[in-house]
Formats: structure tokens, sequence, C-alpha cells
């Protein structure tokens, strides 16, 4: 991964410079006070098209493709010869293959089909120029100069890779008229330095509905009851449930829950914002004394399918050698593994009731601690209805399955990664046992 921490790479400086200053312009810029005047107080200003985090930087690998799904539609993300992220639709305009197969060659991505190239033309220009040198026609250049492919803007920032979705992808970016900004989904705009943190990240899948993803995420309560056993802490389990104050904050971008202890002080106990459209933030304790945070970015890749980028940030075991030593991101990752293979009955069992129609305002009745819930389900209802994501590309019974058989690829819909980790685990330990053995008889 050629990104640094703690400096911006050339991505998010493209982004910046031209997307924002050259390309935007006046009509592109975000009035923030004319937002904020056109909502009601308390109503989240942004709704489910805009900035996404659909990738962890580290996973956008060099000559390599990175095929996902979001509200059904196909993409693919690759580094062009800049190293500069970009994401485009994935059908080749010539005959309207995927990409999947394909190659990135000198930073071109290149048709498995026909072999047909295509270039990118400096930071935030088009996407331009397919190069099929092989095929015999004598209007070709004229052709090729015709065709280009279709993209969403792009912006690599903190280790993440974000996309500007709105359902309808353009040949030119300078075309997109960005309505929301960035800013309002990083982490440093909610007082967390990320950079000061150390991480370990893991790709969750899950055949079940995005919405009631993000629900259950949201819910923090039940993790004492359904993860008791599973989270290393020994002060969250079925023996440990108490009760516990909710203060509920809302504003123009977030909405926030804050349990602080009935006793101890009241103590502050943790603390859950989302932010819109897909990305929760969990504090163990407050904001500044907080060791460790969790960042969650849910990306709705079709009909009952989702994908959730977990990020575990901690100020704790930052030795990388110590770290390693203990096997502890394997350990973490095996607990996350764990934790969401626990949710996922639950998840598809209440995908399929609300597809049925059972769960209805007189057949679930919401506790006054799922507030939070309530404002997230009132927000997602006004922004299904204003915005109509799953109408802009729908599937039915008779559509191809191609994206849905190859789009799951982790646990807990997938288990082989979890399968994958618990090896290596395994693996470390008995050759970590062996080496003073070894060692013993080589000295004997």
């Amino acid at each position: 991964m050629k990104e640094e921490k703690g400096k911006d790479n050339k991505s998010f400086a493209y982004e910046t410079n031209n997307l924002i200053s050259s390309n935007f312009n006046e009509k592109n810029r975000v009035n923030k006070e004319d937002n904020i005047a056109s909502k009601p107080i308390n109503q989240l200003t942004n709704g489910l098209l805009g900035w996404y985090s659909v990738s962890s930087s580290e996973a956008i690998k060099e000559g390599k493709l990175h095929f996902f799904t979001i509200y059904n539609e196909p993409l693919v993300l690759y580094r062009d010869r800049e190293d500069i992220v970009r994401c485009v639709k994935d059908i080749c305009p010539h005959r309207g293959a995927s990409f999947f197969g394909g190659e990135v060659i000198n930073g071109q991505l290149v048709c498995p089909y026909h072999g047909a190239r295509f270039s990118s033309q400096g930071s935030c220009t088009n996407l331009d120029r397919i190069t099929c040198q092989h095929i015999i026609d004598s209007n070709y250049d004229n052709y090729a100069k015709s065709i280009k492919l279709l993209q969403y803007p792009c912006i690599e920032k903190e280790g993440y890779i974000y996309i500007y979705y709105t359902g309808t992808a353009q040949a030119n970016i300078e075309d997109f008229e960005i309505r929301s900004s960035i800013n309002s989904l990083l982490p440093d705009s909610y007082g967390f330095p990320s950079l000061e943190y150390e991480y370990e990240e893991v790709y969750v899948d899950f055949k079940a509905d995005w919405a009631r993803i993000i629900e259950n995420h949201l819910d923090i309560l039940h993790v004492f009851w359904m993860h008791g056993n599973t989270i290393p802490d020994k002060n969250v389990n079925r023996n440990t449930i108490t009760s516990f104050n909710q203060i509920i904050k809302r504003d123009n971008r977030q909405i926030e829950s804050i349990y602080s202890y009935k006793t101890n002080g009241k103590e502050e106990f943790i603390r859950i914002k989302f932010v819109p459209p897909g990305r929760i933030f969990i504090y163990k304790g407050s904001p500044e004394s907080t060791r460790y945070i969790q960042v969650l970015d849910h990306i709705p890749l079709g009909n009952n399918k989702a994908r959730v980028i977990v990020r575990h940030y901690r100020k704790f075991l930052k030795n990388k050698l110590f770290t390693n030593l203990v096997l502890f991101s394997h350990l973490q990752r095996r607990t996350f593994y764990k934790i969401f293979s626990e949710d996922y009955q639950v998840l598809k069992t209440q995908t399929f009731n609300e597809q049925m129609g059972y769960i209805q305002k007189d057949n679930v009745k919401l506790l006054g601690e799922d507030k939070m819930v309530q404002y997230y389900w009132d927000w997602l209802q006004n922004a299904l209805i204003k915005e109509k994501p799953w109408e802009i590309h729908p599937t039915d019974a008779s559509t191809n399955t191609v994206h849905d058989d190859r789009g799951m690829l982790y646990p807990p819909e997938n288990p082989n990664m979890a399968i994958k980790n618990n090896r290596n685990i395994l693996i470390k330990l008995l050759t970590r046992a062996l080496f003073p053995i070894s060692l013993i008889l080589l000295l004997i």
C-alpha cells in the first residue's frame, strides 16, 4: 500500500484541488447555511445517495481490480498510472462485457474480451480513449475517441476509498453535482484523530437487508445478551446487564446516543453516532477519554446483500512487534467474525419477516431505549421515498445472478476467511511452541 499514515495521498489532493476548485466551482459548492435553513432542526441533511466508504486503501492493489456492487449496480475500482483510485461501471463500452477476468496494465484498464485498453488522462478529466491496436477498421481512430467509460467521483483519504454515488455513472467527472461534503463522514470531524490510533480491520458480508444491519449496530444493548460470551470485556455479559441513562442528540449531520451508568458516578459507558448514509462510530466511553473506537461502514450491495467494513481503532498495544508476537490482529479478527456470525441468523430472519409484511407497527413494539432506532427508521423512510435508490437499477426473478454468485466473499456468508484466520492462528502457535523445543534439541 503506497499510502502513508499522516499524509494526504495524491488522490485526495487531486480531489480537493481539482474536483472542488476547478471542476465544480460555484454550481457544486455545498452551501451550509442554505442546507441548514432549508431543513428543520434535528433533520439529517444527507440522504441515501452521496458519499459511501466502499473499500480500504489496502484492498486496492496496484495492477489489480476490485469488484463490488452498490444498489445492484456493478462497479470496479483500480489504480491508474498516477496511483489514483478510479471507480468505473463494470461494463466495457465496446461490446458490453464485464471487466471480470481483465487486467490493469501500466495503469490502463484492459477488457478480457477483445483486449480494449482504457487510459486515464490526468487527475480529474475523462477516462478516455479505447485502444485495440489489433482491430482492423479504417474508422477505428474516430470510433475510439468517442468511447468512454462511465465513472463515479472517487476519493482516497486516511486509508478509506470513498465514492460519490448517485445511481447514474457519468463519462465526465465534472458533470457530477456534488451535493454533500465528504467532511461529514471523516473521523476528524467528530473529535477523533484517527491517525493517532492503530487499527484492525475486517470485511463482513451478509445476505440480509442492509438497513436491518445498520439497525442492529445502533442497538448496542443487545451485545450484553447475544455477544456476552464472545466480547473480551468482563463488564459486558448476561450477568452484568444493567440499566443506563440515555441521552439522544440530533443535528443536521448525525444522530448520537450516549449511554451512561445510573450508578458509578454516571460514568459514560458507550456513545454511538450514526452518520448517513452508512457510517457508524462507536466510542467506548466519552470521545475525550476513549481508548478504542469502532467505525462501521455499511455498503448496500444489492437486494438482500450488504457488506460492512469494520475498523477497530485503539490507543493501546501500539507496538507492532509485540502485537505480532501475541497474534493480536488474528485474535481480533476471530472475535469480529464470531460476533457477526452470532448476529447473522437474526438479521436473515428479520429481513424475511419484513419482506413478508410481518414487521408492522402493530406487530412490533419499540421500547424507550429504541428511540435512536426509531429516529433512524424515520430518516430512512423519508430518504427512500425521496430518492428511491433501489428503483434506479432494479432486478427481478429473471435477472442474471452473476454478481450474486461471485459477490459474497467474506464471513459470515462465506466462511473461508474465518477458516483461514483460525488456521493461521494454529500454525503460528505451533511454530512458537516448536521453536524452543527445536533449540533445545540442537543444543543437546
